[in-house]
């Protein structure tokens, strides 16, 4: 038995210093093996560069999933060419995309696998998210029954259909992208966690992490603004997963909620 903990879309600054205060004691307190987290945003709201992975990585965060906004940043394009530890969606399937959607990673005596997709519903073209999670999932279910499935989507709808085209293949599908934390953490009939959207781990009082002004005065207004990450108190969103490392079959999920008072 093992425990991962993933975590929701790491916004700015404020993100990135709401893990810094909460992670260690948190990977204490559940006795957590192994941390993924979607860290597209960790960079002024949009991107990641290398140095700012490398302190993600350096609070303890073994594994960087992604999205759509990871190519904001240039240069992290030649970085995800030598960087296993940063994924990019697997359904960018152009030879000519750099990094890879998918890692094998050694966990004390077995191995973890994460799998990072795009779905295509409101969101930039890919390729079929299913018709990709169906080709990598039987090529890493050669190597280890524990795959973690980062999908990086907009509509619920899209994300639980992935789910139960998945249940009983990998251990865990977990929604990312829209921000907001959903409360329906489950086991699947065929022992695989989901969770529509783990949510965000950024600014609280913030419209997704950015300040309020410039969107309310996009909405009102019609007119372009320039978003900036929003300050104050942050919030900590995660899911909690306890699995068993010979089957890959999940047996508890924890959905964790924690507002971090700066």
């Amino acid at each position: 038995m093992y425990r991962f903990l993933f975590i929701g879309d790491i916004v700015g600054r404020p993100g990135r210093r709401c893990l810094q205060d909460l992670l260690p004691a948190i990977i204490k307190e559940y006795e957590v093996s192994f941390v993924v987290a979607n860290g597209e945003n960790a960079a002024g709201g949009v991107g990641i560069t290398p140095p700012i992975f490398n302190e993600l990585r350096e609070m303890g965060i073994d594994v960087l999933t992604s999205g759509n906004h990871i190519w904001d940043k240039k240069e992290i394009y030649p970085f995800l060419n030598k960087e296993k530890r940063l994924l990019r969606p697997e359904n960018y399937s152009s030879p000519h995309v750099p990094g890879k959607g998918s890692g094998i990673f050694f966990l004390n005596n077995f191995k973890i696998a994460v799998l990072n997709l795009a779905g295509r519903v409101f969101m930039p073209h890919v390729e079929c998210p299913f018709h990709t999670a169906q080709k990598q999932v039987a090529l890493l279910k050669n190597i280890t029954p524990n795959i973690i499935v980062d999908f990086h989507a907009e509509a619920t709808s899209e994300k639980k259909a992935l789910a139960l085209f998945l249940d009983g293949q990998v251990t865990a599908v977990i929604g990312t992208h829209t921000h907001v934390q959903t409360a329906d953490e489950q086991i699947l009939p065929q022992r695989t966690a989901f969770i529509t959207d783990v949510g965000m781990t950024g600014p609280y009082n913030s419209i997704l992490g950015v300040s309020q002004e410039p969107v309310l005065k996009n909405f009102t207004t019609g007119l372009p603004q320039k978003f900036t990450v929003a300050s104050g108190n942050s919030q900590f969103n995660a899911l909690l997963v306890e699995a068993e490392e010979k089957t890959g079959k999940a047996l508890s999920v924890l959905r964790l909620n924690i507002i971090n008072i700066t």
